[in-house]
């Protein structure tokens, strides 16, 4: 299949022609080219009909422009590629005087007519020169705005600073009235305003898209705050109410205890036993349904209350030594929150006779102290609690879970 392109072997490029090639050479300064069966594209934009001859160049017009609709042309004007030299190049062999010959010579390409009062003015606020000539250009010649507008929008076009050539018979426009220096130097202070102006609006506008990213997180954090607290709050009701399930259940017990121990007294006594009619009727007791809370409590006041309970139903016939473990603890921990920097109250001998008699020998005593933040340490000699661990809280919890087990005389029954 002949070739269709020309492609440089440096950067890859797809030329249509020799004369493309030696423009492409005379820029780059490359010299590898080769046939290639791969057509130059001809995409063409339906809504403004500007051709694009790459996938990279289409990305850029409508990055631009925003039109994203192009119709491949390419088959249409793809045609084998002539390696001849160009026409202008073989006369100018046959007449090395420089007299052209008979027409059929190629177009020459050079660069366009521009505005040379404009270029002077775009030169002046610091354009190069490649650059206000292809802004010149490319918008028609029009004013110093129009092509101010088109640098700006065109600015990081990979081709942007290189010189535009056209055929050397196109026909250039009318120039445009030159502008005084005091009206470029007007005209200048106008584009720069307007230019600052459209970037406080960008940035405003990024600002604002900033500040609702910010509100949006904001609301969905305070959801899930609001939700873990419900979930909180329910997990508190049912505990409450196990509490007084078990609290109904324990008196129900005492007082079925108490009815059989006056029956009982009856019987020893020879009296008649009490009418059932007259008596009142039995509350039947209320067959204990089996926890839907977690075994392992949810929270470290939880798991004191927990140890407490242990303790106590460990001990329950002793309540005389359970109460007074009860206090010892109790004077441990309001020693803690009320001298938090005394070492003397905040470290325990495990072997000291006084704390096994009333803590340490009784299942759950050192593990409640653990779960206030107390150590073991020298080999497990001491429980210490560490000046930077004491919790106030923890401490404070522990001390209100005491002083409940110590006044409710149906802590722990069941």
């Amino acid at each position: 299949m002949a070739g269709v392109s020309l492609k440089c072997g440096d950067c890859g490029a797809l030329l249509k022609s020799v004369e493309e090639a030696q423009e492409h050479a005379e820029i780059t300064s490359h010299s590898n080219f080769a046939e290639s069966t791969e057509a130059v594209l001809n995409l063409v934009c339906t809504t403004c009909s500007k051709p694009c001859r790459s996938k990279t160049e289409s990305d850029l017009h409508t990055k631009r422009t925003g039109h994203t609709e192009f119709v491949d042309k390419t088959m249409e004007t793809v045609k084998p590629i002539s390696l001849e030299a160009p026409k202008a190049a073989a006369m100018d062999i046959d007449n090395p005087d420089g007299s052209s010959g008979s027409g059929g010579a190629a177009e020459e390409m050079v660069v366009p007519e521009v505005d040379k009062n404009i270029l002077e003015e775009l030169e002046a606020m610091g354009f190069p020169k490649a650059r206000a000539t292809r802004a010149l250009h490319y918008s028609g010649n029009a004013s110093l705005e129009a092509a101010v507008n088109w640098v700006v929008e065109h600015e990081n076009d990979p081709d942007v600073d290189e010189m535009p050539k056209v055929p050397a018979n196109s026909n250039a426009g009318p120039p445009k009235p030159a502008l005084t220096p005091e009206e470029v130097k007007i005209k200048a202070q106008e584009l720069r305003e307007r230019a600052r102006k459209k970037k406080e609006e960008e940035e405003k506008r990024m600002e604002r898209e900033r500040e609702k990213e910010r509100i949006r997180i904001g609301k969905e954090l305070l959801e899930a705050k609001r939700i873990e607290e419900d979930n909180e709050r329910k997990r508190i009701i049912l505990l409450r109410k196990a509490e007084k399930e078990e609290e109904r259940r324990a008196r129900e017990k005492i007082r079925q205890k108490v009815e059989e121990d006056k029956a009982e007294r009856r019987r020893k006594l020879g009296l008649p036993a009490e009418d059932p009619a007259a008596a009142k009727p039995s509350v039947p007791v209320v067959e204990e349904k089996k926890s839907s809370l977690p075994i392992r409590p949810a929270t470290k006041t939880e798991q004191m209350r927990e140890c407490l309970r242990s303790l106590k139903q460990a001990h329950k016939e002793d309540d005389a030594k359970v109460k007074r473990a009860f206090q010892t603890l109790l004077t441990y921990m309001g020693n803690v929150a009320k001298n938090p920097d005394e070492e003397k109250f905040r470290k325990i001998r495990l072997t000291n006779q006084t704390f096994q008699d009333r803590v340490g020998s009784l299942r759950g005593g050192i593990e409640f102290m653990e779960l206030c933040g107390f150590e073991r340490m020298e080999g497990g000699e001491f429980l210490f609690l560490p000046r930077d661990k004491i919790d106030t809280a923890v401490i404070n919890s522990a001390g209100t879970e005491l002083n409940s087990a110590i006044n409710n005389p149906f802590f722990g029954v069941l």
